[in-house]
């Protein structure tokens, strides 16, 4: 049997290519690359070289489509014994190839070239030695020597290629001229033809009469074989058809079975490879035909020794090679089964070995690899029953290009899988997720003993062709692929295997199977440093506002809700700075895997990656971490490690892992590595768009005195120095500093101006700022429950941790790139970072609040001459009383009562901690705005007269804060009105405004009020800070606002009044100590103002009254002589402004007297009854004044 047959094959010109003398390989390939693309030459192209001697029996020869086809055979092949049953199987010319460096002398060369030809001395009819690059003197040597030798002189490849086509044109013409000669001798003289077939013994006479009647026929055929060779199919069908009616007659059944098949290569090239239905059903019909004749030969002749079956298979492999197509699968499938079940009956192990290659290729044509793979281990079955090296290369070969349809092939054969293993580097859309019909298609756990099979055989014909390599390969995917089916003994002999391979391979060797151990992604743990990278906008002053800070997460609490479109993460590594990337291995083998080296495998060579090494003892897994530091900027894909164990270096794809388990989610595959080892089950994690920027500047925060939180009692003021450095490459050029968090108002100033002054802050260099912190208040559940005592007996305490502290947000930059290239490529601005400073502070509680209530006492005045002087300024009522100072005493002149008054906070503060606290209380003046002094209690004792107050622990003490008269100067129902109250909707909108602008008035003053009340503690030398009582304050001034801001309706004051007769005698009626004297008429007068906007109708009354309370002008035995009216004055006071009222008195007794106003306002309205918190509507609001001390002397 021979290879590659075909039915064309029989029209084919079979040419020996010989290498002539040494030559190089490279040499000798290229020349017969160069010899093998003239495998046809046209009829029409060889006129020039053919000459007609005598009329040519090819009578039909089409010279103007026809064509002569070579078979060219390089080195040779062995005579045939069917050569006279078959002419293409003969050698029909040889060509040498000589390569004229290695060969100078060309009389050897030519003699090396005649030993060459003498075994095909007998078939071939041409033989012409083509001599490449000879040297000049070889050209005029080779001119002197005989034609057989053609000299290729040195020329470029296309002359090169035109004088090969003319040398074939040559060889084409000359063999047509010898076919004709063969063909005019065998049709006059005849020939004698032979096979195998025929007996070699003395024939009987039956046999010679037989002999001679079949010798016509077998001419006939065998000429019609040197037509098809020579091109001329009509000549050859009508020799072949001739021979067939002869073979038929003769019973000649073989050479009957040859004839047919010549015909129908005759019927092909007639057509000129147009193909239709009919001609292709003609063509199976004589093809069958065929077989049938064959197989009768066979059965004729079974008693030779010499078969006829290969002949009977050669016919179904070429049918099945004509109709080798999806559609007539079946019939192919038939046909090449059929073919498989003849070689049982073939005696030559060569027949079957080719036999089972053409099956192969066949079903690999049909498209069906498993079977293509189960003949082709037929195949190196019968390689390896051989104990040759060659036979084991052969072998291992074979099962090589097999190993893709069993599913054990190797990587680097396996294009499948390497574009898997490229997309998993560059390409993440899909998530890292196969389709599952992509997992069946790669893992099929029913296949698993035959797949171990066919990789020990890839094994043992590797070792046993000397090829290292490709035995560490079947070794390792032998032990990762099948490791749970193999033995503890056969895994440990696996692993010698493959170091022993090792050994024999030069250091640094790489393979593009991976062995041991399993690798697959665990996470990429990040830095801050390389979360807080914020793009930078160098348009803008704040270049950091608008964009999030990056990092692989899709949302971060500072993206403000920007939505992320992308499914893959984003990472951020900087030029420079060291990064990590764990990883977990797996060994689920028997015995301990010593990894030489492992580091990340990156294939964009701008990042270095640091190998490490580790152990994995039987059965276990290992998370460990692979660092690297990216150098250049542009896009990082890191699709895997680099793994140097077993003496090899091999690539490990995270990919292959992610497929391998999900095929074992899903049952396709043998085992999860992972879990063998007790690993527990990992979510998919994919590889996320890493991108390199440039270096950055990078600062790192120090808390100086301790990165611990500085415990602070409630209200405690501190300084937090916070230290920052420049640990980066290049210096820091722009920084600014906010605050984010909770409790931002507890930070009371930072030092920017240090910060900016640093700038730019260089590579190592170091600034130290300074930030004020005030403790800030707890919340009140908390602080109940640390005032109570535990069972010990030690004081209650609340901590906040640093969840509630505030954040120092630092936004820091480094230097720009040129502006040039800013317009050019907006990608080449540097990004700025974030830098997130927590100030951790511990909060203790301090002094708690227990409650606060709001006291008053009232003291009469003096009656005198002089009256308190009203004055405004800046629209608010201030009395100047005797020119006196307001600060030189607690107790105020109230205008709005003409009395003297104090009003005092109380607070009530309870100590729960284990130190002690002193108290001072602060009510701030501020003379700047409005030239007001008010009371205060400063931190010095000395300076006020009040001395601080100490409350110790498990103690509570009462705080007095005094506060100033503060009073609207006008009552009116602004403060009680409610929006919308008016009579006409233009009237309403003024009115609205004014009452909105009286109410802004009243909260404003009343929280000015408040602001500047301060309770300030200290504790111990450098523990101090200030009470949050604000609300507390609030809430029990609210409590009587009425009382504290709003003026009485009516002021009633008293005075003196001089006598009209003369100064003297007004001094008589004085002492010196401001007294009166008693037995004398004393002139007064009441002073009634109106507070409000109205007229005011009403009903005036004084009464004095003696030291025990009692009524002295009224009754029996009153005391007190007057002139006037005292009672049931009817007066009218204008809006804002006051009237007098004159009267006189007579003390009959000294002593101590003293004088109350009242009147009875007839025409009240609703605001006034507001004011006087009447409870029905309906009445009179009665105002009754402060009493006015009245001091009476005896006449001296």
């Amino acid at each position: 049997m021979e290879p590659d047959v075909s039915i064309e094959s029989g029209c084919m010109i079979r040419v020996a290519v010989l290498p002539v003398g040494e030559v190089p390989s490279a040499e000798l390939r290229e020349y017969a690359a160069m010899l093998s693309r003239h495998r046809r030459v046209e009829l029409s192209s060889v006129s020039s070289f053919y000459a007609e001697h005598q009329k040519s029996p090819f009578g039909s020869q089409p010279w103007d489509t026809g064509s002569l086809r070579f078979k060219f055979v390089v080195g040779g092949s062995p005579p045939s014994p069917w050569e006279d049953f078959q002419s293409d199987r003969k050698i029909l010319a040889v060509v040498g190839l000589c390569h004229c460096p290695s060969s100078p002398d060309l009389a050897v060369a030519s003699e090396l070239f005649a030993s060459a030809c003498r075994p095909y001395a007998s078939s071939a009819l041409v033989a012409r030695c083509f001599a490449f690059s000879p040297s000049d003197a070889q050209l005029e040597e080779g001119n002197k020597r005989d034609s057989n030798l053609i000299l290729f002189p040195p020329s470029d490849r296309q002359a090169q290629e035109l004088h090969m086509l003319t040398m074939m044109q040559y060889i084409a013409a000359s063999l047509l001229m010898e076919f004709e000669k063969w063909v005019l001798r065998a049709e006059s003289s005849g020939t004698i033809l032979k096979t195998p077939l025929d007996s070699q013994a003395s024939l009987s006479s039956e046999e010679v009469i037989k002999a001679k009647k079949r010798r016509l026929g077998r001419a006939q055929k065998t000429i019609g074989d040197y037509c098809l060779l020579a091109g001329s199919p009509s000549d050859a069908n009508a020799h072949y058809t001739t021979a067939i009616e002869l073979a038929r007659l003769t019973g000649d059944v073989f050479w009957h079975a040859g004839a047919l098949e010549g015909s129908v290569c005759a019927l092909l090239v007639d057509r000129m490879d147009q193909v239709d239905a009919v001609l292709e059903e003609e063509v199976k019909y004589r093809y069958y035909t065929v077989i049938q004749l064959y197989r009768r030969a066979f059965i004729q002749d079974n008693a030779q020794r010499v078969s006829t079956v290969s002949f009977e298979v050669e016919a179904a492999l070429k049918l099945a090679r004509f109709l080798c197509r999806r559609e007539l699968a079946k019939e192919v499938v038939e046909l090449l089964m059929g073919a498989a079940d003849g070689a049982k009956s073939l005696i030559d192990a060569s027949d079957r070995l080719i036999l089972y290659v053409e099956i192969a290729r066949l079903f690999g044509k049909l498209g069906y690899q498993r079977k293509a793979a189960f003949f082709s281990r037929q195949v190196a079955q019968l390689y390896l029953q051989q104990e040759s090296v060659c036979a084991a290369i052969s072998a291992m070969q074979v099962l090589s290009m097999t190993s893709k349809a069993y599913r054990v092939q190797g990587r680097g054969a396996n294009s499948r899988l390497q574009e898997i293993s490229d997309e998993s580097g560059s390409n993440h859309v899909d998530g890292g997720k196969l389709q599952p019909q992509s997992v069946v298609s790669l893992f099929e756990s029913q296949w698993s003993n035959l797949q171990m099979v066919v990789l020990r055989e890839i094994l043992l014909s590797s070792v046993r062709a000397g090829y290292p390599l490709t035995a560490w390969s079947a070794a390792a995917r032998l032990l990762r692929s099948y490791y749970p089916l193999i033995t503890p003994a056969g895994q440990s002999g696996l692993a010698s295997t493959l170091t022993n391979s090792a050994e024999r391979l030069p250091s640094g060797t790489r393979c593009a199977d991976p062995a041991l151990p399993f690798i697959r992604l665990h996470s990429f743990p990040v830095h801050p440093s390389q979360i807080d990278i914020v793009k930078r906008n160098p348009a803008k002053e704040e270049w950091w506002t608008g964009s999030a800070p990056s990092g692989p997460f899709i949302y971060t609490p500072f993206s403000k809700g920007e939505t992320n479109d992308n499914s893959k993460q984003e990472l951020t590594w900087i030029v420079g700075e060291p990064v990590q990337v764990l990883v977990e291995l797996a060994n689920p083998c028997g015995f301990d895997l010593n990894v030489e080296s492992i580091y990340l495998s990156v294939h964009s060579e701008n990042f270095d990656a640091f190998p490490l090494s580790v152990c994995l003892p039987p059965n276990t897994s290992k998370v460990i971490s692979l660092s690297g530091v990216p150098t250049k900027v542009g896009p990082v894909a890191i699709p895997g490690c680099i793994v140097h164990c077993f003496g090899v270096i091999t690539e490990h794809y995270f990919k292959d892992v992610d497929n391998l388990l999900l095929g074992a989610a899903q049952g396709l595959v043998l085992s999860d590595p992972f879990r063998c080892c007790g690993s527990g089950k990992l979510r998919n994690v994919s590889v996320p768009n890493i991108s390199v920027v440039p270096s950055l500047p990078l600062l790192v925060a120090h808390v100086m005195g301790g990165d611990g939180s500085a415990i602070l009692y409630e209200g405690e003021i501190r300084d937090v120095w916070i230290s920052l450095s420049n640990a980066g490459c290049v210096p820091v050029e722009q920084a600014h500093i906010s605050l984010s968090g909770k409790n931002q108002d507890s930070v009371i100033s930072i030092a920017h101006e240090a910060l900016q002054s640093a700038l730019p802050l260089k590579p190592g260099a170091e600034v130290t700022l300074p930030v004020t912190v005030k403790a800030w208040q707890i919340n009140l559940l908390d602080s109940d429950n640390a005032a109570t005592r535990n069972a010990s007996g030690s004081t209650g305490r609340l901590y906040k941790e640093g969840s509630t502290s505030p954040l120092l947000v630092i936004h820091y930059a480094g230097p720009l790139t040129d502006s040039g290239e800013l317009q050019k490529n907006d990608h080449s601005v540097p990004p700025g970072r974030r830098l997130v400073v927590p100030l951790h502070v511990t909060i203790l509680q301090g002094l708690s609040f227990v409650k606060a209530r709001l006291l008053s006492m009232e003291f009469p005045a003096h009656v005198s001459e002089a009256h308190p002087r009203s004055i405004h300024i800046k629209e608010r009522l201030i009395e100047d009383v005797d020119g006196k100072s307001k600060t030189d005493s607690l107790v105020k002149i109230d205008p709005y009562r003409g009395s003297w008054g104090l009003r005092l906070l109380e607070m009530e503060l309870s100590n729960p901690t284990d130190v002690a606290f002193e108290i001072s209380v602060c009510v701030q003046l501020d003379n700047q705005k409005n030239d007001l002094s008010l009371t205060s209690v400063t931190d010095d004792a000395s300076d006020g007269g009040y001395p601080k107050t100490r409350v110790d622990r498990d103690y509570s003490a009462r705080v007095l804060i005094p506060l100033e008269h503060f009073k609207l100067p006008i009552l009116d129902d602004s403060f009680f009105g409610k929006d919308g109250q008016a009579d006409d909707a233009s009237g309403n909108k003024v009115r609205t405004n004014v009452e909105k602008n009286t109410k802004a008035e009243l909260n404003a003053s009343i929280k000015d009020l408040v602001s500047r009340i301060k309770v300030r503690w200290q504790s111990g030398r450098n523990s101090s800070g200030e009470l949050n009582i604000k609300d507390a304050i609030q809430a029990a001034l609210q409590t009587s606002v009425m009382d504290i801001v709003l003026p009485d309706p009516l002021t009633f004051g008293f005075r003196l009044v001089r006598n009209v007769i003369g100064e003297e005698s007004s001094d008589l009626l004085k002492t010196s100590d401001g007294s009166i004297l008693s037995h004398e008429m004393t002139p007064l007068e009441v002073l009634v103002r109106n507070n409000t906007k109205e007229m005011m109708s009403i009903s005036l009354s004084v009464t004095c009254r003696d030291v025990a309370g009692g009524n002295c002008i009224e009754g029996n035995k009153s005391t007190v002589l007057w002139a006037g009216v005292l009672n049931g004055v009817q007066i009218e006071v204008p809006p804002l402004q006051e009237i007098k009222h004159p009267f006189s008195m007579y003390f009959l007794v000294p002593g101590e007297y003293t004088l109350i106003g009242a009147a009875v306002i007839n025409n009240a309205t609703e605001v006034l009854k507001a004011r006087a918190k009447m409870s029905s509507p309906e009445g009179s609001v009665f105002c009754r004044g402060p009493p006015f001390h009245v001091s009476v002397v005896g006449a001296v």
